[in-house]
């Protein structure tokens, strides 16, 4: 299998990601998706953001390369549905919409600001296996004069599209941060769901 590569550094994944673990109900099985075509998206992904990180673009539109990278490799409305928690299921369907798409643009703005400091070593695809209803694509990360480090990339075709929901980072659950620090967010605006999407709006 093909070798794929991204720059990334140890201290940019690191930010923002607590600890803690979770798991994504995904009650049908991923019968089409193959273990070949996982790791193929996975790869795919990689080599786009390693040629917006290696552009020479500003930040801003870094930024903007990375939401379209996100929007077209993540099933973002799951990620967004599971950041929101148990809130999810009381808002009305505009409510979801509308915090699915200001999620999007602040979660890529979160780590496509941290892109900028992942000079120095590559993300090497290394195999994939069947988890259950999805597929686990492994990867390593090896840095300049560090330890290398483990990134798993979660992918089905629950959505009808073969998508990422998940990325583990040496053992660090990407859902299970990204609905902590959500759910806090919601908590300081008092559960006001309008509130939460209007400020990532201007996050």
């Amino acid at each position: 299998m093909a070798t794929d590569k991204l720059i990334i550094t140890r201290r940019g994944f690191g930010i923002g990601l607590v600890g803690g673990a979770a798991s994504l109900a995904l009650p049908l099985p991923a019968l089409a998706l193959t273990v070949e075509q996982a790791s193929a998206l996975v790869g795919k992904a990689i080599a786009d953001v390693n040629t917006s990180i290696n552009s020479g673009k500003s930040a801003s539109a870094m930024y903007d390369d990375f939401e379209r990278i996100f929007a077209r490799y993540a099933d973002v409305p799951v990620i967004a549905r599971s950041a929101l928690g148990p809130a999810a299921r009381s808002a009305s369907p505009a409510q979801l919409a509308a915090f699915t798409k200001a999620y999007q643009r602040y979660v890529s703005r979160k780590y496509g600001a941290r892109f900028r400091d992942f000079i120095g070593g590559q993300i090497e695809v290394t195999g994939a296996r069947p988890v259950k209803s999805y597929f686990e694509v492994i990867s390593v990360a090896k840095l300049r004069g560090q330890a290398p480090f483990d990134l798993r990339w979660h992918v089905s075709d629950k959505s009808g599209k073969n998508l990422f929901f998940n990325l583990i980072i040496e053992g660090v659950n990407m859902l299970a941060s990204e609905r902590t620090e959500i759910g806090a967010m919601l908590d300081k605006r008092k559960g006001n769901l309008d509130a939460l999407i209007a400020d990532l709006k201007n996050t």
